[in-house]
């Protein structure tokens, strides 16, 4: 696996997203404000909620044997778990993250940098990762295409 492949990851864009917000929120902030505790406290909600969905995901994905790794090539179709509500759960997790931590951090201006992130990473993991399946796994994959979205 070369270079690219071990740096082009979306815990990386995720630290770059982040870096961003929290030098807005630290240096650029034009006096804006989401307005105080209570966004401190649903940054912390979403972040938490992030979490637990990455670590569900993490769960089942060793639990079925296969890699969480985006660039690899899936040993089996994870169906089970958290899965059956979202087939990109650690995806959710990462937006639900960065959004968490714009609201605790009150970086109003970085609020674009949520779907910009979400934009990144379907293009340059989820369809990929999708177009991998489609060919391994062909109809298994399709059936749960028509059961299970995309996000949430």
């Amino acid at each position: 696996m070369g270079i690219r492949q071990n740096i082009d990851l979306p815990p990386v864009w995720l630290v770059g997203a982040l870096a961003l917000a929290w030098g807005q929120a630290r240096y650029w902030t034009l006096g804006l404000s989401f307005g105080g505790a209570w966004a401190e406290f649903l940054g912390g909600i979403l972040v938490g909620g992030g979490v637990i969905l990455m670590a569900l995901a993490a769960t089942e994905m060793s639990r079925q044997k296969t890699t969480i790794h985006p660039h690899l090539e899936s040993d089996h179709l994870v169906t089970t778990g958290i899965f059956k509500r979202s087939r990109n759960p650690i995806y959710v997790g990462d937006v639900l993250i960065l959004l968490g931590l714009i609201l605790y951090w009150d970086a109003v201006l970085s609020l674009p940098l949520v779907p910009i992130f979400l934009w990144v990473i379907e293009r340059r993991f989820v369809i990929p990762e999708e177009n991998r399946l489609r060919k391994k796994f062909r109809a298994a994959y399709a059936r749960y295409c028509q059961v299970t979205r995309r996000w949430l």
